[in-house]
This record gives structure tokens, sequence and C-alpha cells, in this order.
């Protein structure tokens, strides 16, 4: 495997300011909320694939 060096005047590390605790809550909410919405579909598609069968 290669090396990768970094080209000159580029840095590759990234440096994120801390989340505050609101931000924290928020993204906390809307991964639940994804996730909620995931799984919905997952339902809807396992429940046609049942319909499917039994037809």
């Amino acid at each position: 495997m290669a090396r990768i060096n970094e080209p000159k005047g580029v840095d590759f590390l990234i440096k994120s300011p801390p989340l505050t605790d609101i931000e924290r809550i928020e993204i906390s909410e809307l991964i639940k909320k994804l996730k909620q919405d995931s799984s919905k579909k997952k339902r809807k598609i396992v429940s046609r694939r049942k319909q499917r069968e039994k037809a």
C-alpha cells in the first residue's frame, strides 16, 4: 500500500468546533426521526412481500 503525501499548501486535518448542548439535542432528535422513518419503510416492504407471497 502506498503512502499518500499531502500536496504543498493543503492540510487534510479537519478541526471542527465543539457542538453546543442545543446542537447535540437537535442532532439526536434528527437521528431518531430518521431511524423511525426508515423502520416504517422496512415494515411497508415486508408487508408488500407477504401480500405477494399470499397471491
